[in-house]
């Protein structure tokens, strides 16, 4: 067999894939389970958003080739909705780069910065991709910790203590994905000198800033120079597009075109009835995100009662489309207790421990499960 290349030895199958496989199987054999672990919104996105696709796959010349950029019209529509909702507004001919999904910059920005040897800050807990797109770039992981203790915040005196030499980026993301912990304009006041004193890229994963979270804030309002800041967005939370792949990277016109070296020979652009929709989708009034917020505030409450049913301690006020909740004493750590709700009550919820080391004790439930699937798990557990 050919061997395969060294840059991914240390890189595993992704946790959910796994695992979704095994809740196939028990699917297939009649076992009822209600997976409570996946984030993938299930609510339709806004109607006029879908009826522009539609309408924009039967026009001429939708089908060709796009800009690597995007179209103009999309950049200037993202560059209004951070004006509108996060009071900053960049460049659009400049400071802006549509994606084919937030994902895909994470990885666009880590080939475009990291050499073998170079450092970056990771988050215990965090998103797992962080942490592999270093790997694969050859980059050394640096973990830093998010925990209950620091109100799963950085503790920047420890940072500050460590040889940050060769550290090239810091990967945070807030709102905070699994720990439902808001931002702040301090943090990111914090962060943004944090990058500065030390010639760090600062990039801030932000796509949960609409979903039960009235006030939404970037962390390039707190970098005039954009020297040591980028941030990531997306539409898949916040419009309900999860598979449409839209996301956005935004911050100074350098680092912009250095991420469009990597990704111009990775992609052929974006379809253009998708880019056309986006912009209906960023035009859209503060009702759609009242609406949205009204059904993930009741599946909220109840899944707090779930969780209360299995005996888990959850803080309350989270944002996000997720709870993170501690686990009954008596489990050796998340990975069994997640078995034993999938073993016992069929239910499927997702171990803490995929998001590092200091999730051994937690759980992340999702809220994008319809509320009679929510009930008829409280049953099963009651």
């Amino acid at each position: 067999m050919i061997e395969s290349a060294e840059r991914i030895e240390q890189v595993g199958e992704y946790y959910f894939s796994g695992k979704l496989s095994s809740i196939r199987e028990m699917i297939s054999r009649g076992v009822d389970v209600i997976n409570l672990g996946i984030g993938s919104p299930d609510t339709f996105p806004p109607r006029e958003v879908v009826e522009t696709l539609v309408s924009q796959s039967a026009s001429e010349g939708a089908h060709g080739y796009q800009p690597y950029r995007g179209i103009a019209e999309l950049r200037m529509a993202i560059a209004g909705w951070y004006k509108n909702h996060f009071g900053f507004e960049p460049n659009p001919e400049s400071e802006v780069l549509p994606l084919i999904g937030s994902k895909e910059g994470i990885m666009h920005i880590s080939m475009a910065y990291l050499n073998n040897g170079d450092s970056v800050l990771v988050p215990d807990t965090g998103y797992p991709a962080y942490a592999t797109a270093a790997m694969i770039c050859g980059a050394r992981c640096m973990q830093y910790d998010l925990n209950e203790h620091n109100n799963w915040l950085p503790d920047f005196k420890e940072l500050e203590k460590q040889n940050l030499d060769n550290v090239k980026i810091m990967w945070v993301n807030y709102p905070n994905m699994p720990s439902g912990i808001n931002a702040t304009s301090g943090l990111f006041k914090e962060l943004a000198r944090f990058g500065q004193r030390h010639n760090i890229l600062v990039i801030n994963d932000n796509p949960y800033s609409f979903i039960l979270n009235n006030r939404p804030l970037s962390i390039l309002s707190y970098d005039e120079s954009l020297e040591n800041v980028l941030e990531l967005n997306s539409l898949s939370k916040s419009h309900s597009m999860a598979g449409w792949r839209l996301g956005m990277v935004i911050g100074h016109e350098e680092h912009i075109n250095n991420i469009l070296k990597v990704k111009s020979n990775m992609d052929s652009g974006m379809f253009l009835p998708i880019q056309k929709a986006a912009i209906q989708a960023l035009q859209i009034g503060k009702e759609w995100y009242d609406d949205l917020n009204n059904i993930y505030s009741n599946r909220q409450k109840m899944v707090y009662e779930l969780l209360d049913s299995l005996g888990c301690l959850t803080r309350p006020g989270q944002t996000g489309m997720f709870l993170w909740s501690k686990i009954p004493d008596g489990f050796t750590d998340s990975y069994q207790f997640s078995d034993y709700c999938l073993d016992r009550y069929h239910l499927f919820i997702t171990p803490g421990l995929v998001f590092g080391s200091n999730g051994k004790y937690y759980i992340r439930t999702s809220l994008c499960v319809k509320e009679e699937r929510i009930k008829k798990a409280i049953k099963r557990v009651k």
